[in-house]
């Protein structure tokens, strides 16, 4: 049997595993020109799919809104991709055209794709291309990719509007409105941060909540002004002007401070044109609610801990593992495929565990003594403490454990998933995230750290020894 080390290092080599952590997030905003529908006789209701390729296949990722009946769509809703420099990311746009009574793509008309590598885009900033159809032929209609860093504050606003005593522009009905709210970058140009829904008929709308990042709606600067307009919706994408006001995120946040906060809509015609003109309507912000995104190592350096919970698969379609081509091959002198996995992942999530004692299970196999089939039994055997000292010793009780098991089936996971869920559902009452800190000695696996702020952030719950106390590096100005 090899040195521990030296499995890590072959089980690194033999499944990929590189320490190859994310350079930096980036947003990526979509805009669509010249966009023909099959019927020539109408607009279509376009939405992006973005799609990622991994191993040779296309995944879908995310996708925008769907805008009706337009030909020339600015989408509100961003695409946020993790940034590797070192590798190839090859990303696919693809338009379609969504119906109304349909949401899936298989009911939905394909308008174009364009295929990029993530790495274009940034070095770009702003990349447009052909939307090219089925056989690769270019039409007039064409994609552009604007791309921007998401750096320094990954906070998030919750911001609420209404509004009331609209103008109306419709005849025979009340006005349609939404709102959108743009930020004014330095270069004088303007980019849409949000897009409400449609209120239908009514001048004294209450949009939606949404929530948008501080980095997208102010680039962190709260003193960067911000355009707003209202739009009286119609069909045929012709949307009727009703007002604008501006501001900034700075007079936004008086909310949270118990201020009331509202603008005049103004129409910059009917001033100059009507003397008694006063307004388009008023629009109030209801709410402004910063949410604070904690990053992993502010779980981890709270005391998180990750316990590492092992379950191997001892069904027969393994192969016998008196045969070399067996995933379970026992090699007098080399690691056989469970062992490089099961060595290379622990090895990196035993430093956040503090007892560094984990739980060890098979399944799919026929168990002595009386060789029943089980999914859910001990690896050591010993059913009232499943748990293995370390790393090595899961590797000694796999072996110890793999000569006396008849590999059976079928593959049957879910009890042991079940009684792992059930202790860790346990962790979830204490509203915290638990213990002492962990030492900080390797990078860790890849989905863990996404997938641990995602729960948290879920269910609000904060680290619990809290960045805060070095966020004045962060912290907006006031």
């Amino acid at each position: 049997m090899k040195k521990m080390s030296n499995i890590y290092e072959s089980a690194a080599n033999t499944l990929g595993i590189f320490n190859s952590p994310c350079l930096t997030k980036v947003e990526l905003r979509v805009a669509c020109k010249g966009i023909s529908d099959r019927d020539a006789l109408s607009k279509p209701d376009p939405c992006v799919i973005l799609k990622m390729q991994s191993h040779g296949q296309w995944f879908e990722v995310d996708r925008t809104e769907v805008i009706r009946t337009c030909i020339n769509p600015v989408y509100s809703k961003l695409f946020t991709v993790d940034f590797y420099f070192e590798e190839v990311q090859r990303l696919r746009f693809e338009v379609h055209d969504i119906s109304s009574n349909h949401d899936e793509l298989k009911e939905a008309d394909f308008l174009g794709g364009m295929e990029c590598t993530l790495g274009q885009i940034v070095s770009q900033r702003k990349l447009s291309k052909s939307l090219l159809k089925h056989g690769n032929t270019a039409g007039k209609s064409s994609i552009t990719v604007i791309a921007e860093e998401l750096s320094g504050n990954d906070d998030y606003v919750e911001l609420a509007f209404n509004a009331r005593k609209l103008d109306d522009k419709d005849f025979f009905s009340k006005s349609d409105p939404f709102l959108e709210i743009f930020r004014m970058n330095d270069d004088a140009t303007q980019q849409l941060v949000h897009r409400t829904e449609v209120v239908m008929n009514n001048l004294s709308p209450a949009w939606k909540s949404f929530k948008v990042s501080v980095n997208s709606l102010c680039s962190g600067d709260p003193d960067r002004q911000l355009k707003c307009i209202v739009w009286d919706w119609d069909s045929n994408g012709k949307h009727d002007f009703i007002g604008e006001f501006t501001s900034t995120f700075k007079e936004m946040r008086g909310v949270m401070e118990g201020k009331q906060v509202q603008w005049e809509c103004i129409n910059p015609k009917y001033k100059a044109k009507k003397k008694n003109y006063k307004n388009s309507g008023i629009v109030i912000l209801n709410q402004c609610k910063i949410h604070k995104m904690h990053s992993f190592l502010d779980y981890i350096m709270g005391g998180c801990q990750i316990q590492f919970t092992v379950a191997i698969d001892f069904t027969a379609s393994n192969g016998d593992p008196r045969n070399s081509c067996s995933l379970h091959y026992i090699h007098p002198y080399q690691p056989n495929e469970y062992l490089k996995a099961l060595v290379a992942v622990g090895e990196i999530c035993q430093d956040y565990d503090s007892d560094k004692m984990f739980p060890a299970f098979g399944f799919g196999a026929r168990i002595p003594p009386e060789y029943t089939v089980s999914h859910d039994f001990a690896i050591n055997f010993n059913e009232d403490n499943p748990e293995c000292a370390g790393i090595q010793g899961v590797v000694e009780a796999y072996q110890s454990c793999l000569p006396k098991l008849q590999l059976y089936g079928p593959t049957n996971i879910a009890p042991i998933i079940q009684k792992v869920a059930k202790s860790a559902s346990e962790e979830t009452n204490t509203k915290e995230a638990s213990a002492s800190p962990a030492a900080l000695a390797k990078s860790v696996l890849a989905e863990v750290p996404n997938q641990v702020v995602d729960y948290y952030n879920g269910k609000g719950i904060k680290p619990k020894c809290s960045s805060e106390m070095y966020d004045s590096s962060r912290t907006l100005a006031p």
